[in-house]
């Protein structure tokens, strides 16, 4: 794996007044709560330290879907974390048979997860999805 590319947490992100911005979708289907580390006008304080505001997605430039993404043993994953001990990936294939041969664990019904070390995982790349 490159040391160009750090892995990031899966997550969406908005572009609203001229700010790029963590978000969270909900609660209802049009709109968009939106994250600030500092206070900014018009963001409620809420907890963890983070001020919060609600919009309408048409008050959004763009809206999209961060997450990295890589192969392990030549099938398809999604980066979740890293730590000390390498990559926590879960498997994006089709095959729960292959996932189980690689040393994935299941973790749910057609969900694998492994923790592999950093150097195992090729082809790492953050994906932007646009969110329509």
């Amino acid at each position: 794996m490159s040391d160009d590319i750090t892995p990031v947490a899966s997550g969406f992100v908005a572009r609203f007044a001229e700010r790029t911005l963590p978000a969270a979708l909900g609660p209802d289907t049009d709109q968009v709560v939106l994250f600030s580390e500092e206070e900014l006008d018009g963001f409620e304080a809420g907890s963890g330290g983070y001020w919060r505001r609600s919009v309408n997605r048409s008050e959004l430039e763009w809206l999209v879907l961060i997450r990295t993404v890589g192969a392990f043993g030549g099938e398809p994953c999604i980066v979740l974390d890293e730590d000390d001990d390498g990559l926590h990936i879960a498997y994006t294939g089709h095959s729960g048979m292959k996932a189980e041969a690689l040393g994935y664990w299941m973790v749910d019904h057609g969900a694998y997860e492994v923790v592999v070390p950093r150097e195992e995982v090729f082809s790492i790349r953050v994906e932007r999805i646009p969110v329509p």
